[in-house]
């Protein structure tokens, strides 16, 4: 993507203009000189207005220049078209998904004229059937309940925010988006940042816990559970989240620079200032499944009776499968699993983790219910996902696949006003979404983008009822694999549940499921007393199995 001068040189030109229109002034009987009092005139007051509206942080930061991104946006789908690229087109979204996020999230017409511009033959498109008997939905916010059987259960909706931290984001994007979810009535994640005061604005919160235990750990960095109750109890918090890996860098720990530790900072994830902050890859508060499962009993005590969960992006099976089989022999199991898709994410990352490393969303989330389902757990256990959701067809795919509801990280950023600029890990953001920047951050217009970001998500929401309604059906929670249609060449389409497998209720626990290769192989390898690979997985290897 292009990048923009910087924001001094747009000030710097601005200035400019205004002098060089007071200096003209004077020679105004001269042809040429009117035309550049008029010119640099223009300039000046399209930069002094640009410096003083609300509605685009672009502008506000890169006052004139702006305007020429606009202007390339505006003809830019005839250059792509015959030049560069298309509009659907993902990188990694496309200019489509983008364009219906900022029009939903404008509350501007969101409907697209003259046809398709997907190609309907090419393999791998999906579609959604309709039907000959459509319902009527008079109100499109679904809703899931989180830890039914726990004293204090959680309503969701099945469109929240996803994990994005503040020092990742602005503090001006933390308190739009919170503002947001609290006209909305949606949640917001923490991400594994911390709690901070701009979270507080009345939205629904859910607290992520990472390796780091920012904002309940003591000096050396380890759980501290008098500040973790102390958090937890606040009504804002709804659910707690143990983050154990991310689909942006799976398996991989991260380093906050201590010159980015600043004191706001500091003071939310409770280390010291101006020091380098170390976020290990693994938990120390525990290190085996069995482990695992007693430190979530101890979250669920004390916060209270919150609902308590996991977020994990899916890697060595044995790994999840091992969870499982800790989950039936303790008798106890988390409330929630968030499934994030190995796809990246707002975190920066080295490229081979974006590429390479993690479960791709819907291997992972198939993975996950079918491990609940096999288990006899699925209907104890809910289960979101988070993986490139932008659109109504997004959350009804994911949703039909086994997700209970869906978070999305990117698409909230887009609705702030974010433009893909993919400078997230620079510090230069021209948006003042992914920015500690307090110049660039401090532009972004709180009211108007927490309106935008509700906007989006009731209007995503609205989408997604008139295609259930289209279908038959009155709530995403009826969506199953067979509502959604995969073209596999030119002459096959399949549904999706005949094109994965599907284990039966309870399969796991009467050995029903050995026909499905990952579970023969790896279930009953699975050891809930370790995350270690147990070595029958070598002996595998060397049989040439795996």
């Amino acid at each position: 993507m292009y990048r923009l001068p910087s924001r001094y040189g747009a000030y710097a030109i601005s200035l400019a203009g205004l002098v060089v229109c007071l200096l003209g002034l004077a020679l105004l009987h001269a042809w040429p000189w009117g035309l550049g009092v008029l010119a640099f005139g223009l300039l000046a007051a399209l930069g002094t207005h640009d410096l003083f509206q609300h509605h685009h942080t672009v502008s506000r930061n890169y006052p004139i220049l702006a305007h020429l991104r606009y202007w390339l946006e505006s003809i830019g789908p005839e250059i792509r078209q015959y030049f560069i690229q298309s509009d659907t087109e993902e990188r990694p979204f496309s200019r489509e998904q983008r364009s219906l996020v900022y029009r939903r999230a404008k509350n501007t017409i969101d409907k697209q004229p003259f046809g398709s511009q997907r190609d309907m033959q090419a393999p791998g498109y999906e579609w959604m059937n309709h039907s000959l008997a459509p319902t009527r939905i008079e109100d499109h916010d679904f809703r899931i309940v989180i830890g039914a059987d726990r004293p204090r259960p959680y309503s969701a909706s099945v469109f929240n925010i996803s994990a994005m931290s503040f020092g990742a984001l602005s503090a001006n994007a933390i308190r739009a988006l919170n503002e947001g979810a609290r006209d909305g009535g949606f949640y917001h994640d923490t991400g594994e940042g911390g709690l901070s005061p701009h979270h507080r604005q009345g939205g629904d919160l859910v607290w992520e816990l990472g390796s780091g235990y920012f904002g309940c750990r003591d000096a050396e960095g380890r759980f501290d559970p008098e500040r973790f109750a102390e958090t937890a109890g606040l009504e804002a918090v709804k659910m707690i989240e143990i983050k154990l890996s991310q689909g942006a860098k799976p398996g991989h720990g991260g380093v906050l620079p201590g010159p980015k530790v600043t004191p706001e900072i500091a003071a939310t994830r409770g280390v010291p200032e101006g020091l380098d902050v170390i976020s290990p890859a693994a938990h120390s508060a525990f290190s085996t499944p069995r482990e695992m499962i007693a430190f979530i009993q101890r979250l669920r005590e004390l916060s209270g009776g919150k609902p308590v969960g996991i977020k994990l992006a899916i890697g060595h099976p044995w790994e999840w499968f091992a969870m499982v089989k800790a989950m039936r022999e303790e008798g106890d199991h988390p409330d929630f699993v968030v499934v994030d898709g190995g796809q990246g994410g707002t975190g920066a990352a080295p490229l081979e983790f974006v590429n390479r490393l993690g479960m791709p969303l819907t291997e992972a989330l198939l993975l996950v219910h079918n491990t609940l389902v096999g288990a006899g757990l699925r209907d104890k256990v809910r289960v979101g996902a988070a993986g490139k959701v932008i659109s109504a067809f997004d959350i009804a795919r994911t949703m039909a696949l086994g997700a209970d509801w869906c978070n999305a990280a990117r698409g909230y950023m887009f609705a702030l006003g974010c433009i893909q600029a993919q400078s997230c890990h620079t510090d230069r953001c021209p948006s003042g979404v992914a920015t500690q920047n307090p110049q660039r951050g401090g532009r972004l217009d709180v009211p108007l983008k927490a309106e935008r970001v509700r906007h989006f998500h009731a209007n995503t929401l609205k989408a997604l009822a008139e295609m259930l309604a289209a279908a038959g059906l009155n709530h995403p929670g009826e969506l199953g694999p067979e509502h959604v249609i995969r073209r596999i060449s030119r002459h096959e389409v399949r549904n999706l549940a005949t094109l994965f497998d599907f284990v039966p209720p309870n399969a796991l626990l009467s050995g029903g499921a050995a026909q499905h290769p990952v579970f023969r192989d790896y279930w009953e390898l699975a050891d809930p007393d370790s995350f270690a690979p147990p070595a029958s997985v070598w002996q595998l290897r060397q049989s040439k199995l795996v």
